[in-house]
């Protein structure tokens, strides 16, 4: 059916964007307090970048990405997340050539072949930060910080810091065999799907959400247990630095995250009580992920958010994001000359940097008053032939109803100088 929209989509109206842009408002201002300038990738890339990038043992390349061929034989997938194509444009662009670290953040829709359910959509929007050109720990927590500073400014409550090292490239070895180990006593009772993973990637077993899976890996071997110098001194940095940035954290030693490219700090920030998928961001460290993609050998760390899932944890919290009035002045204008005035001092007032509706159904003023309501308009002004003769306007205020009589000359000048003082009241 044509009228219907795409099964894990969504629109979003008129009057629920308010809320999205005081969010992304939220978003930016944290980002530039902590230094971070805005990326813009293409929302395709060629497939290769998320199959080296991602992972091909990743549910996400496995099931999840929406790849085509396009009309020049090149396969081409639309971007399930954002990290792999922010290093693509590091690299080909040759940010790391310039005084390091770079901090970037971006802002927009991603795309996954999932199964629909609350906060969780096939066409979603994440936020998301990249730190490159730092080993340091402090950054690793700083970055959770950040995070938790956006949904500080939000009002959300009851939020974990789920934190764990999934260690580097030699000691994750280690713990792999061990791990296998494990795993093979109880191999037949695994499901399928982790049944493979044992030979590829036994780490992501520990993030299978099958149950029967979760209670065979309950007493699974822990990470941390194996970790190399470095990485364990890297990590009790982290939480160093985390408690004394006053960030709360709990330590899981099953976090692992869905992605290849992870290794040392791995992070995810948990809502309770928004439906099976709890998390409502994440990120971690990736520091040989720059130079798999064709770069030189530099470190890596970010997170991402995503959009629907905090407006779905506010909406559950009760928390209203404080949204500025659409409409500064609605213009009720009565008879033909009046409705021709009215459009004049409306591209006036536009011009002044107001926000302007008017009435372009010829209705009473009574109706047209009910409109303004409807805008949530902080004024009226109402013309009709009366005022046009005496050259001036009535001018209601919508919050009480009172009125006063403006000359037309003075409109300006006075409209300009009450919103001014609202705005700072």
């Amino acid at each position: 059916m044509l009228t219907t929209r795409p099964r894990g989509t969504n629109d979003i109206l008129p009057e629920e964007i308010g809320k999205w842009h005081a969010l992304e408002r939220i978003l930016r201002l944290v980002a530039g307090l902590y230094g971070f300038k805005e990326i813009r990738t293409p929302i395709f890339e060629h497939t290769e970048l998320f199959l080296r990038g991602v992972g091909e043992t990743t549910d996400i390349v496995e099931k999840e990405m929406y790849t085509f061929i396009d009309r020049g034989k090149r396969s081409v997938t639309l971007r399930p997340e954002a990290t792999a194509s922010t290093v693509r444009a590091f690299v080909e662009n040759k940010l790391y050539t310039g005084p390091q670290p770079t901090k970037v953040y971006y802002l927009g829709p991603m795309f996954r072949y999932d199964r629909p359910q609350a906060g969780r959509y096939r066409q979603f929007h994440q936020f998301g930060v990249e730190v490159f050109g730092s080993r340091d720990p402090g950054v690793d927590a700083e970055v959770i910080a950040m995070a938790m500073e956006i949904y500080n400014r939000l009002g959300l409550k009851d939020l974990t810091v789920e934190l764990n090292s999934v260690g580097c490239r030699v000691c994750r070895q280690v713990y792999r065999k061990n791990l296998q180990r494990f795993l093979e006593a109880r191999r037949e009772k695994l499901c399928p799907i982790c049944q493979e993973r044992l030979e590829k990637n036994p780490l992501r077993i520990l993030d299978c959400k099958n149950p029967d899976c979760q209670e065979l890996t309950g007493d699974v071997p822990k990470i941390v247990d194996d970790l190399c110098e470095d990485c364990s001194s890297h990590f009790q940095k982290v939480q160093e630095y985390l408690t004394a940035f006053g960030v709360s954290f709990h330590l899981d030693p099953r976090l692992v995250r869905g992605l290849d490219y992870y290794n040392q700090t791995a992070f995810e920030i948990v809502a309770r009580g928004i439906g099976a998928q709890a998390s409502i961001g994440g990120g971690g460290r990736y520091d040989g992920l720059v130079e798999q993609c064709g770069g030189p050998d530099m470190p890596g760390i970010g997170y991402a958010l995503g959009l629907e899932r905090i407006l779905l944890t506010m909406e559950q919290q009760g928390i209203k994001l404080q949204t500025a009035s659409s409409v500064h002045i609605f213009i009720a204008a009565l008879g033909e000359k009046a409705q021709l005035a009215g459009a004049v001092i409306a591209q006036r007032l536009r011009q002044k940097g107001l926000v302007i509706e008017r009435d372009y159904l010829d209705k009473s003023l009574k109706a047209q008053l009910k409109v303004a309501d409807r805008y949530n308009a902080s004024y009226t002004i109402i013309l009709g032939e009366n005022e046009l003769e005496n050259n001036q306007v009535i001018l209601r205020k919508m919050a009480d109803s009172s009125q006063v009589v403006i000359p037309l000359d003075e409109l300006e000048d006075y409209l300009t100088q009450e919103l001014v003082e609202e705005d700072h009241s």
